[in-house]
């Protein structure tokens, strides 16, 4: 008989000390997809040197909201470097919008641009190139290896914690802290 699949959706994975994958190593991760296929998640704690309004200008978007245009651009991971989305809430009404729990959005389409900075239309939000990405299997594997630790995801962290502080603060969602995450855990 086949164990019955857990769906971590929603959840957060914290990349423990000895993930040493560069893309992975001291990352939180999004997970907005989780199925017995696979997964989708997003790195929300990767800023990167591309602000919003560079963004705006290569991407060819038009005006960038000035209250917006020196937000950093995330690094979402290693699959399709090239793709944009937006995680945000309110979720809203866009072409490419996928709801999530707590009136959270993923959004892949460029409609969506002009309202980011509107506190009227998209209050938070994080926008990120890439994302990550794993097979069937592939997740639960790694979940089983201890290279992750998983944690209902809580908003705040993602939309009004510094970048910087996030991947502690998932860990104190668990009740713990950095320094005291030894990996093997039950290897002995």
């Amino acid at each position: 008989m086949g164990q019955r699949f857990v769906s971590y959706k929603h959840h957060f994975l914290v990349a423990m000390p000895e993930l040493n994958d560069p893309n992975f190593r001291q990352t939180v991760v999004y997970l907005v997809e989780h199925h017995p296929q696979g997964a989708m998640g997003l790195i929300i704690n990767r800023p990167t040197e591309i602000t919003l309004g560079q963004l705006f200008e290569r991407v060819e978007a038009g005006a960038v909201n000035p209250l917006v245009a020196d937000a950093p651009v995330f690094y979402g991971g290693p699959v399709a470097t090239e793709r944009g989305f937006v995680l945000h809430r309110p979720s809203g009404e866009w072409a490419g919008s996928m709801t999530l729990p707590e009136d959270m959005a993923l959004t892949s389409s460029r409609d969506i641009l002009p309202s980011l900075g509107d506190v009227n239309a998209v209050r938070d939000f994080l926008v990120l190139l890439g994302h990550a990405g794993w097979g069937e299997g592939q997740l639960e594997s790694e979940i089983a290896r201890n290279d992750w630790l998983t944690v209902p995801a809580d908003p705040e962290i993602i939309f009004s914690t510094p970048p910087e502080a996030r991947y502690q603060a998932a860990l104190a969602l668990l009740g713990v802290r950095p320094g005291f995450l030894v990996g093997g855990a039950g290897h002995g």
